[in-house]
């Protein structure tokens, strides 16, 4: 029987993480977990007024996302988090080897568009720029895959289901190249965030 993988749920802003990772999650049959949850309220405030978090800012979050991460290993779960830098990822790695990762990707306009459209979130478009400039792709030696955000939620998280049904068994294989859906330029349609 395969192992259930660690999933972390990654991309800007307004890709969908939060609506995606709870969806994929139930469709695996495994627990989630809000990556904003485990924010220090010193990073919310930053965000809220529309300022960048530093790596500093970052470190103990993403160290909570990997200790979570980590006690899942073995039993499967899914957590949001932007986790934009490889560095970030690397961070997240080193409590979580065994972490697998889906970034929902998608154009710029439609993002911002999400973004404009929802609702009792932290994150100002404002900042949607930074997020871009700061993003790094998945690397072909990390283990995940890449999922358009095109089309509606459970469309999504289908293509993401079907993307980690490729995904070799990570709690004891080495991370190395992995398959990635194909990205359109079609523009994405309207989805709750």
């Amino acid at each position: 029987m395969r192992t259930p993988h660690v999933v972390v749920v990654m991309g800007v802003a307004g890709t969908g993480k939060t609506t995606i990772g709870p969806l994929l999650a139930a469709r695996l049959g495994v627990p989630y977990a809000e990556g904003d949850d485990f924010h220090p309220q010193a990073n919310i405030d930053k965000m809220s007024a529309g300022t960048p978090l530093e790596d500093a800012d970052r470190w103990p979050w993403l160290d909570a996302i990997g200790d979570w991460a980590h006690g899942r290993a073995g039993l499967g779960g899914v957590v949001s988090c932007s986790a934009l830098k490889r560095s970030y990822r690397d961070r997240l790695r080193a409590s979580a080897p065994g972490a697998v990762f889906v970034h929902l990707a998608g154009d710029r306009a439609l993002i911002e568009d999400r973004m404009t459209h929802r609702q009792g979130h932290f994150m100002p478009t404002a900042l949607l720029d930074s997020q871009f400039a700061t993003l790094q792709p998945l690397g072909a030696d990390e283990a995940g895959v890449v999922v358009d955000v095109i089309g509606s939620p459970e469309e999504i998280t289908e293509r993401a289901a079907d993307a980690l049904d490729t995904v070799p068994d990570t709690s004891s294989a080495p991370a190395g190249a992995l398959p990635e859906t194909s990205l359109s330029e079609a523009s994405l349609p309207d989805a709750p965030q």
